[in-house]
């Protein structure tokens, strides 16, 4: 059974609690291998456990009744799998998947709820986790109704940079293309575009990206607003700090 320590884990949620909030959750953690495609939060189900990602990547996705899908939210290391149970709700019909898979670190609910209802800090801090996890659906939002596709691309790719150790991009042209609403084809035109710039490079089930501050200025304003509200609202920055730039 591995010993948890606040220093060495990679969540940044659990680095931001309390010395004494950790120590109180850590009584009940679990260490989990979260699989491609694995489920961590079913639609319309109740969970049990909600699930601090350390590694990887997961999708929240919206899902209408005549099985329509999109994405409308990441969760990596920055995040917290199941996050509505702060808004006292046991269910929600989004669902959750890992889109990479990684590694998580898993606490009972109620043993969770009991923390959160019982230090205020803690709740205030996971609080505004849910807001910054609101605002970067708002301005999903923003950019599919205002921006364009390869904006849309560079902002979604940047996304998952945030979250991923490295520059390596575990992703499918079908994935990024259900991801983003939009055709395959569509999505493969957008990608060759960016490699013809070297911003990236595009290999099957992978992208590598080679040069962040041109995706940056390709997405435009539709990326960066809140990444920084996390980094103001949590006191840590979202993205793995030791980036590299390369020019191919």
């Amino acid at each position: 059974m591995p010993s948890f320590s606040q220093a060495t884990v990679a969540n940044r949620l659990l680095r931001a609690l309390a010395p004494e909030a950790f120590e109180r959750l850590r009584s009940e953690m679990t260490a989990i291998d979260l699989g491609l495609r694995q489920v961590v939060v079913e639609s319309d189900t109740p969970i049990l456990h909600v699930c601090f990602i350390e590694s990887g990547l997961a999708s929240m996705v919206a899902v209408s009744s005549d099985d329509e899908a999109v994405e409308v939210g990441h969760i990596g290391r920055e995040g917290l799998g199941g996050h509505h149970v702060l808004l006292m709700t046991d269910r929600t019909p989004n669902r959750t998947f890992m889109q990479v898979a990684g590694t998580g670190i898993a606490v009972p609910v109620e043993h969770f709820m009991t923390i959160i209802n019982n230090h205020k800090p803690t709740r205030d801090l996971l609080l505004r986790y849910v807001h910054s996890a609101s605002l970067q659906l708002a301005h999903s939002a923003l950019a599919n109704a205002r921006y364009s596709m390869q904006e849309r691309l560079a902002r979604w790719l940047l996304m998952c940079h945030d979250r991923l150790e490295g520059d390596n991009l575990a992703l499918t042209h079908e994935f990024l293309g259900m991801m983003l609403g939009v055709r395959r084809a569509g999505v493969t035109n957008e990608l060759h575009i960016l490699e013809g710039i070297h911003a990236i490079r595009s290999t099957r089930g992978n992208v590598r990206i080679i040069d962040r501050e041109k995706l940056k200025k390709i997405a435009g304003g539709c990326y960066g607003l809140p990444e920084a509200e996390y980094e103001r609202l949590i006191g840590i920055p979202m993205s793995v700090p030791h980036r590299a730039i390369r020019i191919a």
